[in-house]
């Protein structure tokens, strides 16, 4: 195990009614919010209306930010720095999924640097301040609620950048699974799709960390278990909550620290959602067995036959190769049963026009990986999916 700091700041409100709260919390850092959410279903499940009646009682003033888009553009961050820097705006409450947060994240980090948004994007290092951050969490998947990254996207360039910086982790987060009862089944699908291979970016690592992979191990198993019963039963309540706490934990450095490794799927996926804008957590679904089959080798058959014994509890009397490839096809078939497609082709991308260039980004860094991988290794990944 190698040697870490760990600090993990964001005050957690967990559980039925929590919102009631948030007059309190946000006033500790400000009274002129600016509110940022998406499509506006917020507005038809009523927390909308919630949120703005506590905020009126409490005297705080907000703005609006509406129509964040599920793969945040760069040019809603631009409006919603533009809001924040004519209102004097003092603190940043997305209310949504990670693709809220993220955007409000930038925007946040965006506000007191002098140039343009995009800039802190490629290079964190440039931001000088961050404005606070209070998030309201309707969407189990991405953990942004309760970490440091963000991952926008610039369509006229097919860029999709992940960024990161300590102060862009919300000073706190209210998480109500209540609210996520009207998330649509796909979309339930795709966020556990996305939890899992955010543990399973740290699980397949080449640094040893039993305590961690314990963790990791059960944290899957609590998606598996869970992710199928909420597709089946939307307010089921366990199930949402389980689910909605497996994704704060998936990715708030836990189960990484002592054990970072360079992620190896995510990268290959975010040229997916820049080039065909695909749902995030679908792409994953689609390329995670792939990629496995396309590492799997003598070196790596004992991780992946201690993955198919300790989190699809199958039996580890067989050969090591036969459990590995019972484990890849046994998760293949998990998101097979929430409904995920198993080909980019279903999700119409039909043909490899952009494959190339998309390699050529996506292994940027991937020398690193739980095992190297070339351009020639992402290409191949692209079209053995396809």
């Amino acid at each position: 195990m190698e040697n870490f700091t760990y600090t993990i700041p964001t005050t957690i409100y967990f559980g039925k009614g929590q919102v009631k709260q948030i007059g309190d919390i946000v006033s500790q850092y400000g009274k002129r919010v600016l509110l940022v959410y998406g499509g506006g279903s917020i507005k038809r499940n009523g927390i909308y209306d919630d949120v703005t009646a506590i905020f009126k009682e409490n005297g705080i003033t907000y703005f609006e930010l509406a129509g964040v888009e599920p793969n945040p553009r760069i040019t809603t961050v631009r409006k919603g720095v533009e809001i924040c820097r004519k209102e004097n705006i003092e603190v940043v409450l997305p209310i949504g999924g990670g693709s809220t947060i993220d955007c409000a994240k930038v925007i946040a980090a965006a506000t007191s640097y002098s140039g343009d948004a995009w800039d802190i994007v490629l290079d964190p290092s440039k931001v000088v301040s961050v404005l606070p951050i209070v998030s309201i969490l309707t969407l189990a998947a991405t953990g942004s609620e309760m970490d440091t990254f963000a991952v926008i996207s610039d369509m006229d360039s097919n860029d999709k950048i992940g960024t990161s910086h300590e102060d862009m982790r919300p000073k706190a987060s209210i998480l109500d699974p209540t609210y996520t009862f009207s998330v649509p089944a796909y979309q339930t699908a795709a966020g556990t799709a996305d939890i899992m291979s955010h543990i399973m970016e740290c699980y397949f690592s080449n640094v040893q960390g039993y305590m961690q992979d314990r963790m990791a191990e059960g944290l899957l198993k609590t998606c598996i278990e869970f992710g199928v019963k909420a597709i089946a039963k939307p307010d089921d309540y366990e199930a949402r909550a389980n689910l909605m706490w497996a994704s704060s934990w998936a990715i708030n450095n836990f189960i990484k620290l002592g054990k970072a490794v360079e992620w190896s799927v995510h990268p290959m996926e975010h040229q997916l959602s820049a080039y065909y804008d695909i749902t995030h957590g679908v792409g994953l679904a689609i390329l995670t067995p792939h990629w496995m089959e396309h590492v799997l080798n003598d070196n790596t058959v004992e991780k992946f036959k201690e993955f198919g014994v300790n989190v699809w509890d199958l039996s580890k009397d067989e050969d090591a190769y036969t459990i590995a490839h019972q484990a890849i096809q046994k998760t293949r078939e998990y998101f097979v049963a929430m409904g995920i497609p198993t080909t980019l082709r279903e999700v119409g991308i039909v043909d490899d026009r952009y494959f190339d260039v998309m390699a050529e980004k996506a292994c940027a860094g991937l020398e690193a990986a739980f095992v190297p991988l070339t351009k020639e290794d992402v290409k191949a990944i692209y079209q053995k999916a396809l």
